[in-house]
């Protein structure tokens, strides 16, 4: 039999092998496809084993396995082949042969099949898996969407109560009535509880007192609950209550508040005053006004200032901190109890200290004081600046030094810490610093002084009474017996464990004696005996220490030892083990957080605290408007209830919130963000209807009418409720069950002949509102006048300072016949006034009238009354009293074409949304054709587009808010504006491209032509075709064709104008629907010109490849009448040269400054000789520039005229001057030349030179003489230049003082010539110093004039030598002559000559100096003697 399996395996595996090269194996499959094998074990079902390891028949014999027919079926079919092949043997190979083919065949099948189940199978189990996964993904514990609202109705009214509730799986949801459920078997009859896709709703028909109460509902699913809850209160009117007369009158005369104060935002530091006023003077039992802050009284201090008047009262803090955040409440006492007004303050923090930096911490307090150590707690702040708080640093001030000084050096992560090493009996603040990574931020509110004292000292001291009052204190230290060495401390314990540190706490010895005492502190590591000091050389006063610097994980024993003078007590015994607290982490984070609307500027939050709520302080709320992430904090002061009402947002602005948890620890992680909400009041029951009037009455039936509610309570009003009453009776009826529409009602089944009164109630989704006043009584009559009715339904629309619109509704009753206009009263200064003025003479046919020439500012009443052929009817109640003035939020209709060239007509209406919309009416109240006009709102604009605007459309336009008809607004469409319209609208349809700026020709410096234009902004699918002489160009080397779309800029360049480019070039531009073209004509003269400017401009770039003339040569004179030739030249190296000539001679004179380029030739006094051409040549390797000036002719002269004008200007005034002559009249110039032509004029007449004037001039001067002035030269005297140009004059006035003056000095120094010509004087003839040899001979002469001859005297050393001995004098009329013979070294000194007449004297000195023979003669002395 093994044989035979063996055999088999062979040939299944020689098969196997053969069919493997045309078919791929299912074993293959699986291991391609992650087999059964590998993943499930499919083959506990189905046994897929490898067909080259098992041979059919062990197959086939396997036993215990389920089994398909087809291997029953295989096992019989073998069996029987066994037996038959058991006699016949020779055939078995052949038949075998053919079995096993058709096993292995069906084996593959099989195997595919199997496969396929296991890969199905498997699929369809990653399919539930995966929707097991979304199903854990969708889950969702329960939330109200819509919670519960409260209602108000009216007893016999249906009320339905709705919520909707959120949740993945679906809660089951439960409804309660005052705390007992309500189930569908034992609701009463009028109860209907319906469900429906999460909108859960109670329904109560005829509701009476007794269906009022607390209706709750809790939806619970696995993952938790949720529940919401509401207040149903049920009115009737059975019964009226009366007050008591005394009552109603002290009531009356009582003060209530009249004004609050509303929420305020204040920054920290800054000063707070909130105040309240009254209706009426406060009564004395009044004048007790009491404040409160979070509940708490606050009492008059030095801080907080209370001031109460009679009709005020107000509370001033005069530095506010974020201690001072929260609820500020006002107290009035009143005859019914106290009335209270509430609003929250909020206070901002300060600028940071460091930008970036964290807010001040709050709420710094101290405990457990000691002699040396307090223990301090804060809250952390609300904003961390621009990274996370890291830590605190905490401070103290002695307030007997005042300086802060920091208490730790490591930051301190937890708001707590023992400060240690205090003085006793100081007084000290402290405050507390958080840091991020920044730096250090604001301080926080300093504590209060706190004093470091013994807190055990009461307990120490008993106070003893005697008689007559008198007490005796005695202390226990008084007590105390002579204890010397003190007892050991007991009870050491830990009273406070951080991660940082742990404090210790003891009791002292007892007794523990009269002396001061001190501890030691000891601590030891568990497993170790041997103990080492903790306090080291700190002083230990206090039974409380803080230990730092512990290891963490490892546990301590701690005891102590009391010290006084005497010695060491025994150590304490020791503690219990102790060890380092796990580091505290932050709180979660709450979670559900759900925002309500509130008012108009505010929302109220609510959220759930974090199941693991312990240590938690309160929590932080902040804000943002969706979408932009810039988060501002809402509270800087934790709260602590799970609900806040959020002040201070703007009206229908969109906000996200979210929260965080407060602890010791820090602050939370943000919560998730709250759901967006848009800021506007919650909904409520609208307001009372007013103005009943009686509109028909028919003898049975009665037709009413009444005016809207003033507010609608945010959601529109469905319906309306009437009651009625006989006059005089106490109870009121229910006329209709179900809300009327209208504002008109119809009562039937009344009896002819009394008199009636009515109230009204207004609906909405909300409930019912407050009753209308009682209406007047009416009575039940039918009416058979011939006047028409009243009109009704009165309102106001289009308030304007000198206008408003009133609309109203046509008389139901018109009497004898149709109505056939209505005329209009208006009344001036509110309900008060009974003085009604007539507004129109004709009647009006309209039901609405526009009112015009009104006062701003004034109240205003109107009324109306209808006119038919019988007279005019009964006026209409009064309108509401309307202040003539426009409301800063009004908007006006706006008219226009849009984008597609539609006519619209459009009102700005940023507060639409969906309880809101804008309602488009013609003339008021006819509705607008849908197939002529379609109204819509986008952008905060609601827009009324014509489809095909024409005459038909002509007329007036209205458009107001459904929510506040106040905001209304009109326009009529004229046909002017039809026209003007459609004209604009041909154009958007069919527009041009803007043209910014036209043709523009430009020349660039290397003779390039610019031709370029600009449109508006194209966009990219705009086209461009040039044509140039009605062919189209494109851009080619010689021609560039530029086109920027996004600027509109088309431009072409041309680098070398030439003939070829004369002509017309057109620019035709396409960009969608617009299109526009453009024409530059270059041609004729135009052309020319262009040509010849860029050649100009070509050759002037290639000259300046080189050096080159900046500024050409040019002449200038300047203030010093100084003629100046400059040019300046730049792009020079220092190769450079510059070299000036005149007509061909070299110029040197002239000044070059290398760095500026300017070089200038200075004529101080240009002359004729100046004339000519100047040339200056500037080159290097590179080329060079020449510039010529020819100072020739008419260039020359204006050169001169020029010269001459600033020679005039500089002339200074004309002056007198006395000579011995006579006068000289002169004028100083700068510089003069004869080209300046100059006339002398007397009393205004030319002077002409004679005998007694000479005129003259030189370089500086231009002067005229007058000889032997007499009286007749008294009088004006002018001088005039001419420049060739213009005549430049100065005058003389020498007359009165100033002639006489100038006639005596001319005769003093007349006087004096005459005297100085004939006065005694030495001419010539004596050197300053003569030398001479000893032994020689000296003669000195002198020349003398004067008339009368004068006296001659010669001296020496100022006396007078004798003409005698060895001094020989001679003295002739001109002439005296010295000789002095033999002369010696003794006739060395000064020699002097003095001549004298009566007009005078004067000496002349000769100093001789004597030198012997050899020696040299002095340097400067004329030797004589020779």
């Amino acid at each position: 039999m093994e044989t035979r399996t063996v055999m088999q395996r062979e040939q299944e595996s020689s098969s196997s092998r053969t069919s493997h090269s045309m078919d791929l194996s299912s074993h293959t499959k699986k291991k391609t496809f992650t087999s059964s094998d590998q993943e499930v074990p499919y083959s506990d079902f189905y046994p897929i084993i490898p067909a080259d390891v098992m041979s059919v028949k062990e197959i086939l014999n396997m036993e215990n396995v389920p089994r398909h027919k087809t291997w029953e079926i295989l096992r019989d079919t073998l069996a029987s082949d066994e037996d038959y092949h058991r006699d016949e043997w020779t055939m078995f190979g052949n038949e075998a042969e053919k079995l096993e083919k058709g096993v292995i065949r069906n084996r593959r099948l099989l195997r595919t099949r199997v496969d396929k189940l296991a890969l199905r199978k498997e699929a369809q189990k990653k399919a539930s898996e995966h929707l097991r996964y979304l199903e854990r993904l969708s889950q969702k514990v329960p939330d109200f969407a819509v919670p519960l609202r409260a209602h108000t109705v009216w007893e016999g009214m249906t009320v339905q109560l709705s919520c909707i509730v959120q949740g993945c799986p679906p809660p089951e949801i439960t409804w309660y009535k005052d705390g007992k459920p309500l189930r569908r078997s034992e609701t009463p009859w009028n109860y209907g509880l319906q469900q429906a896709f999460g909108l859960n709703s109670l329904e109560i028909r005829r509701c009476s007192p007794g269906d009022g109460g607390v209706y709750k509902v809790v939806a619970k699913s696995p993952l938790g609950e949720a529940m919401t809850f509401a207040t149903l209160v049920v009115n009737s009117f059975r019964g009226a209550t009366a007050g008591c007369e005394d009552s109603a009158t002290r009531a009356s005369q009582e003060a209530a508040f009249a004004a609050t104060f509303p929420p305020t935002w204040v920054k920290e530091g800054d000063s707070l005053t909130l105040s309240c006023s009254f209706t009426s003077p406060l009564l004395p039992f009044q004048q007790d006004i009491t404040w409160f802050r979070d509940g708490i009284q606050l009492l008059q201090s030095c801080a907080v200032d209370m001031k109460t008047t009679d009709n005020t009262a107000s509370i001033t803090l005069s530095a506010v901190y974020k201690e001072h955040e929260g609820v500020y409440t006002v107290c009035l006492k009143t005859w019914n109890g106290i009335q209270e007004s509430s609003a929250y303050v909020y206070v901002e923090d300060s600028s940071a200290a460091v930008f970036g930096g964290p807010g001040s911490p709050l709420l710094v307090q101290v405990a457990d004081i000691n002699k040396d150590y307090v223990f301090l707690t804060w809250q952390p702040p609300s904003a961390d600046g621009a990274s996370p708080v890291e830590g605190y640093y905490i401070e103290r001030c002695d307030l007997s030094q005042g300086q802060w000084v920091r208490c730790n050096v490591h930051l301190q992560k937890m708001c707590h810490y023992p400060v240690f090493g205090l003085k006793e009996g100081t007084k000290y603040k402290f405050r507390v610093r958080a840091v991020n990574q920044a730096g250090v931020g604001r301080p926080s509110k300093a504590t209060e002084p706190v004093v470091t004292e013994d807190p055990l000292e009461h307990s120490r001291t008993m106070v003893v009474k005697v008689h007559r009052g008198k007490t005796i204190v005695i202390t226990k230290d008084e007590l105390e017996g002579h204890i010397r060495t003190p007892f050991p401390p007991t009870d050491v314990h830990a009273c406070e464990v951080s991660d940082t540190y742990v404090v210790l706490s003891w009791t002292e010895p007892e007794p523990r004696g009269k002396e001061p005492l001190t501890f030691y502190v000891e601590q030891s590591q568990e497993g170790k005996n041997t103990w080492e000091l903790a306090s080291l050389d700190m002083v230990v006063n206090s039974p409380r220490f803080p230990v730092f610097d512990l290891v963490k994980g490892t546990q301590y024993r701690f005891r102590v030892r009391a010290i006084n003078k005497y010695g060491v007590s025994d150590p304490s015994d020791p503690s219990d083990l102790i060890c380092l607290g796990k580091p505290k982490g932050v709180p979660s984070p709450p979670s559900s957080l759900m925002v309500f609307r509130d008012t108009d500027t505010s929302v109220l939050l609510e959220w759930q605290e974090p199941k693991d709520k312990e240590g938690i302080l309160g929590y932080y709320l902040y804000y943002s408007e969706t979408g932009q992430g810039d988060w501002k904090i809402v509270n800087n002061k934790p709260v602590t209830d799970t609900s806040f009402t959020v002040h201070g947002l703007q009206t229908r602005k969109e906000y996200v919130f979210r929260v965080k948890s407060v602890s010791r620890a820090g602050n939370s992680d943000y919560s998730e963000e709250s759901l967006p909400i848009v800021v506007k009041a919650a909904i409520c029951v609208p307001s009372a209807p007013s103005a009943i009037a009686l509109l028909l009455c028919t003898g049975s039936e009665m037709v009413l009418g009444w005016r809207r509610p003033r507010y609608d309570g945010g959601a529109p009003v469905r319906g309306y409720y009437l009651d009625q009453k006989e006059a005089g009776a106490e109870t009121w009826r229910e006329v209709n069950v179900k809300a009327v529409k209208e504002r008109r009602a119809t009562v039937s089944k009344l009896t002819s002949g009394l008199w009636y009164q009515f109230r009204v109630f207004a609906a909405n989704m909300v409930g019912v509102g407050k009753p209308s006043e009682a209406s007047e009584a009416f009575l039940c009559e039918k009416w058979t006048m011939a006047e028409p009715g009243c009109p009704f339904d009165l309102e106001v629309r289009e308030v304007r300072n000198d206008s408003l619109v009133l609309l109203w509704a046509a008389p139901l009753y018109t009497g004898q016949g149709p109505v056939t206009g209505y005329f209009l009263e208006i009344s001036q200064g509110g309900p008060e006034s009974d003085s009604w003025t007539a507004l129109n003479e004709k009647p009006v046919t309209d039901t609405y009238y526009k009112v015009s020439s009104l006062e701003a500012g004034q109240t205003y009443r109107l009324r109306v009354s209808a006119v038919n052929e019988a007279g005019m009817g009964r006026a209409s109640l009064p309108s509401e009293a309307v202040v003539a003035q426009t409301s800063p939020d009004t908007n006006n209709i706006e008219v226009g074409v849009d984008d597609d060239g539609f006519i619209y007509l459009g009102y700005k209406c940023d507060e639409v949304d969906d309880e809101s919309e804008c309602l488009w009416n013609k003339n008021y109240t006819e509705p607008i054709d849908d197939a002529r006009a379609q109204a819509e709102t986008r952008n905060g604009r609601s827009l009324l587009t014509f489809g095909d605007a024409s005459e038909e459309d002509l007329g007036l336009y209205t458009v107001e808010m459904s929510d506040d008809p106040s905001q209304s607004s009109s326009y009529v469409l004229t046909a002017e504006d039809l026209e003007r319209l459609k004209e604009l609208s041909h154009q958007v349809r069919n527009p041009l491209i803007a043209l910014k700026s036209g043709w523009h020709v430009e020349v660039s410096e290397k003779g390039e032509v610019r031709l370029w234009l600009q449109t508006e902004s194209l966009s990219e699918s705009a086209e461009l075709r040039l044509i140039f002489n009605d062919k189209e160009i494109s851009s080619t080397p010689h021609r560039k064709i530029n086109f920027d779309k996004a600027a509109g800029l088309v431009e072409v360049l041309i680098d070398r104008l030439g003939p070829e480019d004369e002509g017309s070039y057109t620019a035709q531009l396409r960009d969608g629907r617009a299109k526009n073209q453009f024409t530059l004509v270059l041609v004729d003269q135009q052309f020319r010109e262009l040509l010849a400017l860029a050649n100009d401009k070509r050759r002037d770039h290639e000259r300046k490849s080189g050096p080159y003339f900046q500024e050409y040569l040019s002449w200038s004179v300047n203030e010093d009448c100084e003629v100046i030739i400059k040019c300046k030249v730049t792009n020079t190296t220092k190769d450079s040269t510059l070299r000036w000539s005149k007509d061909g001679m070299k110029l040197t004179q002239a000044v070059y400054d290398s760095p500026s380029g300017v070089s200038a030739l200075t004529i101080s006094q240009f002359e004729k000789k100046e004339a000519g051409s100047y040339k200056v040549v500037v080159s290097d390797a590179r080329g060079e520039d020449v510039s010529t000036l020819a100072l020739l002719d008419e260039e020359f002269d204006k050169v001169l005229q020029q010269l001459s004008k600033q020679s005039a200007m500089s002339a200074g005034p004309l002056r007198v001057q006395s000579t011995a002559e006579g006068f000289r009249l002169h004028c100083s110039l700068k510089y003069y030349i004869n080209y300046l032509k100059t006339i002398w004029s007397f009393k205004e007449k030319r002077m002409e030179p004679q005998s007694r004037t000479r005129m003259g001039s030189n370089v500086r001067t231009v002067w005229m003489d007058i000889f032997n002035p007499t009286e007749n030269d008294k009088g004006k005297y002018s001088l005039e230049m001419f420049d060739g140009q213009e005549t430049h004059a100065r005058h003389l006035d020498l007359s009165g003082q100033a002639f006489a003056d100038a006639l005596l000095e001319h005769q003093r120094l007349k006087q004096e010539a005459i005297t100085e010509k004939n006065r005694a004087k030495v001419t010539k003839g004596l050197p300053d110093v003569v030398a001479i040899m000893e032994g020689k001979s000296l003669c000195l002469t002198c020349f003398i004039e004067g008339d009368p001859a004068p006296e001659v005297f010669w001296l020496r050393n100022d006396r007078e030598l004798p003409g005698e001995g060895q001094f020989f004098i001679t003295k002739e009329p001109h002439c005296s002559t010295i000789t002095i013979n033999n002369v010696h070294t003794d006739n060395s000194g000064k020699y002097s000559v003095m001549v004298r007449n009566r007009y005078g004297s004067e000496t002349v000195d000769v100093t001789v100096s004597v030198y012997k023979h050899g020696e040299l003669p002095p340097a400067n002395a004329v030797e004589m003697g020779l």
